[in-house]
């Protein structure tokens, strides 16, 4: 039957289901099939997909203002929820600018990072630094960021010029034979002095990294006291530490933000996704006190803005979610139901030959696929291990994040599972278990090691 549909999908050869319903953490498509969803759409739906108190505080903004452009007005939904993220911030983070999504708000705080600096005298200061597989965006500014060279290959010609990465932090892959945990996380974060240096610290102005690298590494959390390493030597040469928490914050990890669980505190942070839970797009920067007086005491203008920024019915929505995911009730239930995910995993999957590394944060958990968990020599790229996993993953009615390219761009198959934070045990022993089927389908031991 020819396709008839006039949308631009992201892949235009993949026949989709079509999703007609939802609740819970289970999706239903138009033949009554129903998914779980395992990984939040791309670590969105942190409610579920039926969060009543979310639809009904949208609806009820809908029907009372929907629109005011922000050059015209400010709304009571905005300044309530931006008054409630700052008082739920790591300290100083004061000032709330909001977006509608986690491009959007990266790419506002390079644009701050870089106009703050020209606010107190430093003009110099126009390069960034950030990490090699790592994901910040698709903006061209935010794509410029990202380390991961498949996302950027064939924009490069169009990118900005100012950006250079060192390396993550991922001590299970990268960590030398002997070497500890806090050694390596020593030796991988003198790196960003090292390109400080190399550049010139008059010159850089920021750097920005993912507390917990989501989509393009899996769930990796950093070594003990690498940031804390991080965070002294920003300081010492000036330099602003943006923190992407776009996929990792908002309750995902288990504390409301990503940082927390780090012991130092960013300049700049940026958040979205679970931020609207998948019912209104909305995302935001927040940044340090010292920041936002430099522009209100400078031009007394921030050179950067869109049309939906502090969009009222968005922030009625996110006033709503954070109600939910602030509630040290559901972070308790994000700690422990991650803690059983990560559990079960290890167990089924601990002699697995083709399973390497299980890691992760609260509900936000990657598994690294290996063609030999001994030496963690990398599946080929040949058998495209992620598309065929995520669509064996469907046909058992689980929906997971699987991507390729988990090494370099190139080698290294992941796979990303971030469910709602609203999820059951009995819901996680189903995701362990239809998980494993699909694995199963797609990496017998003999294929997997030819």
């Amino acid at each position: 039957m020819p396709n008839t549909s006039h949308v631009f999908p992201r892949n235009p050869r993949a026949q989709l289901p079509t999703a007609v319903g939802g609740h819970g953490c289970w999706l239903v498509d138009a033949d009554g099939r129903e998914y779980l969803d395992a990984s939040g759409g791309a670590a969105v739906s942190c409610l579920g997909h039926s969060a009543t108190a979310v639809i009904d505080a949208t609806c009820q903004q809908l029907q009372q203002l929907a629109y005011a452009h922000t050059s015209f007005f400010t709304s009571d939904p905005a300044e309530r929820l931006a008054t409630r993220l700052a008082e739920l911030a790591p300290d100083g983070l004061n000032w709330v600018y909001f977006v509608s999504g986690g491009s959007e708000a990266v790419e506002a705080s390079i644009k701050l990072a870089r106009q703050y600096f020209l606010e107190i005298g430093q003009p110099d200061r126009a390069h960034l630094i950030a990490r090699r597989q790592s994901y910040h965006g698709n903006t061209l500014g935010a794509l410029a960021a990202g380390g991961n060279q498949w996302r950027r290959r064939q924009f490069e010609p169009m990118l900005p010029p100012h950006v250079s990465h060192i390396s993550p932090c991922h001590y299970w892959r990268w960590g030398e034979p002997g070497e500890s945990p806090e050694a390596y996380g020593r030796r991988v974060a003198d790196e960003l002095e090292t390109e400080i240096l190399r550049v010139g610290p008059e010159r850089v102005a920021a750097f920005l990294v993912e507390p917990v690298v989501g989509a393009t590494m899996g769930a990796v959390p950093a070594v003990t006291g690498y940031f804390e390493r991080i965070r002294e030597i920003c300081d010492t040469y000036g330099v602003l530490l943006i923190f992407d928490e776009v996929m990792c914050g908002m309750g995902r990890t288990g504390a409301l933000f990503a940082s927390a669980d780090e012991a130092v505190i960013p300049d700049i942070v940026c958040i979205a996704k679970g931020l609207g839970a998948g019912i209104q797009p909305i995302g935001a920067m927040l940044c340090q006190e010292r920041i936002y007086t430099a522009i209100r005491d400078g031009s007394g203008f921030f050179q950067h803005g869109h049309t939906y920024i502090g969009h009222p019915t968005a922030c009625a929505a996110g006033l709503a979610v954070l109600d939910e995911i602030a509630n040290p009730r559901m972070l308790s239930a994000v700690r422990a139901r991650g803690s059983q995910l990560l559990d079960l995993l290890k167990t089924r999957f601990a002699h697995h030959p083709n399973v390497g590394d299980i890691r992760g944060r609260g509900l936000f958990v990657g598994i690294e696929l290996v063609s030999d968990r001994g030496s963690k020599r990398p599946l080929s790229p040949e058998l495209k291990v992620a598309g065929r996993l995520k669509a064996a993953a469907m046909r058992q009615g689980l929906m997971c994040y699987p991507m390729s390219g988990t090494i370099d761009g190139h080698l290294g198959d992941h796979v990303l599972l971030a469910p709602p934070f609203i999820i059951s045990t009995v819901e996680v022993e189903m995701l362990v278990d239809r998980l494993a089927s699909a694995l199963d389908q797609v990496l017998p031991v003999e294929a997997a090691c030819a």
